[in-house]
């Protein structure tokens, strides 16, 4: 018990309350017709993409890796779980269709409708290699993992082997998300280019469901998932580990004298974080309900950046307070339900001036509040940083850089 009261330990176990109060109270909510359909599932994509912003905290706010390329993975691992969907349920209808023929269809029937069906908007009647497990839901989902991960593994290999750091790291991971993208994009992807897949949101097998009872079933997922992805990067940053990612971030060079595989702490790094933000992925699109490369342009890549930076990056807790808050108000401003505001010039539309003002919290929160949100919470707890007046961190016990990993 008493290293649960330290205050590294605090910190984690507040957010596990917090969390299973807030879905304990959408839940009643929910079943009193307090929230409706749509806002629980806006809630449960929410839980999503802080669950993508811890990933990004990890591996930019402790290890000091600016990867702009994230969201490709969390797109990935959407459209990986959506091919299983969008094939289950096309084979229900296509089956259903053919059962009225009188006469039992063949497997080859079925699978020539199956095809015909998904990739008759792009002009082509068979299915592409890439949909070869679709038909099995273990083995995509083995793929939610695998495709993101291996992925991750290459990339990262040849960029950390080749110490790419810094700015050129980050123009990188865009430029492999953009290649991506524009590849996709392309109607012989395999995955129906520009038009994506659709109806994801009609689980297979459960028309007799509602989408009140589903909505909750993804939002308890994403809940449940956040609080064990919590828990198991609270544990990697609280140990060992995190003190040799965090002095990475410090002074690269220092580590890899002491012996230290740098190349091999960022590569493992980087394919973690990747993993993670695929299965965040696989939970948001089908309450999403659909995806397209769009979800890949570089640009969402750069709104996680954005929401970590807001919230705090270094603190987990802060990454998801910045990820709920900066997309809860985006979805607000951008919903339309914000009134305009006329200044007799102009007139401010805020569904136009919304990444004005986005943009404009950035910067501030750059210039005069590092720390974001998060650093709020810390004066509040009382958890400020020792100011160490230009002294290095000593590894004696008394040093500040013991106090500093109470924090």
């Amino acid at each position: 018990m008493r290293t649960l009261i330290q205050p590294r330990h605090r910190s984690m176990l507040v957010f596990l309350a917090c969390l299973a109060l807030f879905t304990i109270g959408v839940t009643i909510a929910a079943q009193f017709g307090l929230v409706s359909t749509s806002f629980v599932k806006t809630l449960g994509k929410t839980l999503c993409l802080c669950l993508a912003a811890l990933a990004m905290d990890l591996i930019w706010g402790y290890a000091g890796i600016l990867s702009l390329g994230h969201m490709a993975f969390f797109a990935l691992g959407g459209y990986m779980i959506g091919m299983w969907l969008m094939y289950a349920r096309t084979a229900e209808i296509v089956i259903a269709s053919l059962a009225n023929g009188g006469l039992p269809a063949t497997p080859e029937e079925i699978s020539q409708g199956i095809a015909t069906q998904i990739f008759g908007v792009v002009g082509a009647s068979d299915l592409p290699a890439v949909w070869g497990f679709a038909h099995s839901l273990p083995l995509q989902l083995l793929l939610v993992v695998a495709v993101p991960g291996v992925l991750a593994l290459v990339f990262g290999w040849l960029a950390f082997r080749s110490r790419v750091t810094g700015v050129y790291l980050s123009i990188l991971t865009q430029a492999m998300t953009l290649a991506l993208a524009l590849y996709l994009f392309q109607n012989d992807s395999g995955l129906r280019g520009n038009n994506g897949l659709s109806g994801l949101q009609n689980i297979p097998g459960m028309d007799a469901v509602g989408q009140d009872r589903v909505s909750l079933w993804f939002f308890w997922a994403s809940a449940l998932s956040l609080a064990l992805v919590y828990v198991g990067l609270h544990a990697i940053v609280a140990g060992k580990f995190g003190s040799v990612i965090r002095a990475i971030r410090d002074d690269e060079a220092r580590v890899r004298f002491l012996g230290y595989s740098v190349e091999g702490y960022k590569l493992f790094i980087f394919v973690l974080t990747a993993v993670i933000t695929a299965f965040a992925g696989a939970l948001y699109y089908p309450q999403a309900g659909i995806i397209n490369p769009a979800e890949l342009a570089p640009i969402a890549s750069i709104y996680l950046a954005v929401w970590v930076a807001i919230g705090g990056r270094g603190r987990l807790y802060g990454a998801v307070i910045g990820a709920a808050v900066v997309s809860l108000l985006s979805s607000w401003f951008t919903g339309g339900r914000v009134p305009s505001v006329p200044l007799g010039f102009a007139t401010i539309n805020w569904v136009d001036w919304w990444q004005v003002l986005l943009g404009l919290t950035f910067v501030s929160v750059t210039l005069f509040a590092p720390k974001g949100i998060g650093g709020v919470f810390d004066r509040l707890a009382g958890l400020q940083s020792p100011d160490r007046k230009g002294a290095p961190l000593g590894p004696d016990d008394g040093a500040l850089q013991e106090k500093e990993a109470q924090q």
